[in-house]
């Protein structure tokens, strides 16, 4: 028998892979783009986001768990695609539109997603609304990092 920690997992990495359609050429043109001085933590942004994937799943399933099967939890299963949707967008469409605009746009309906979800998860278990804390602390962190970064290159704005 199949476990929900299993589907909830494969589904999370599933749609992680979407991220990755990235063309060449679109990566060289984010490589080329001026970055706030402060930025001394790109490297980690992969690892960063990996925690807060694997989190997030982690919350899915522990909300699964308590109701498993019922409307409401399977309605917060959508609003968790949906917020993993709105991160894995993130890069493929900033980078496919050249536009940082975009990705800003993108991280800041994320920010909205993720706070209306952790406060609707809170009502359903603390502990998964806590899983949802390090998406909240650093999701904002990366949308204002893009903000930034259309200010020192409004070409690509």
């Amino acid at each position: 028998m199949i476990k929900s920690w299993m589907v909830i997992g494969a589904v999370t990495f599933l749609v992680a892979l979407a991220s990755n359609i990235l063309r060449p050429k679109d990566v060289k043109w984010f490589a080329r783009l001026r970055r706030p001085r402060w930025l001394t933590f790109e490297p980690l942004i992969p690892l960063i986001w990996i925690v807060i994937l694997i989190a997030g799943a982690w919350s899915a399933y522990i909300v699964w768990e308590r109701d498993p099967g019922s409307s409401k939890a399977w309605s917060l299963m959508i609003a968790y695609l949906l917020l993993e949707l709105a991160i894995v967008l993130y890069s493929p469409v900033t980078l496919w539109l050249r536009s940082l605009k975009a990705g800003t746009l993108i991280g800041g309906i994320g920010v909205v997603i993720g706070l209306v979800l952790t406060f609707t998860v809170w009502q359903v278990s603390r502990w998964a609304a806590l899983l949802l804390v390090p998406y909240l602390l650093w999701s904002p962190i990366g949308t204002y990092t893009t903000w930034v970064m259309g200010k020192l290159n409004p070409e690509s704005a």
